[in-house]
């Protein structure tokens, strides 16, 4: 049985291997897939959006270097 080092490891490998062979759309959707849902995505967004506005969130993006299309 392997270790949980070697589980890591493996994890490691594959998101590494997504990275360079994944557009950053798809790439994204793949972390998505991966990732465990917890908590309420949509109440997040929002509490985020009342607190930011939207030129202060495309700016903090826009600092992440993410793509920012019309």
């Amino acid at each position: 049985m392997a270790t949980k080092s070697e589980d890591v490891k493996v994890i490691e490998k594959v998101i590494s291997m997504a990275k360079r062979e994944l557009d950053p759309v798809e790439y994204a959707r793949f972390l998505m897939l991966i990732t465990p849902k917890t908590g309420d995505s949509t109440k997040e967004l929002r509490e985020v959006r009342d607190v930011e506005s939207y030129e202060e969130i495309v700016k903090r993006l826009k600092k992440e270097n993410v793509e920012i299309l019309p």
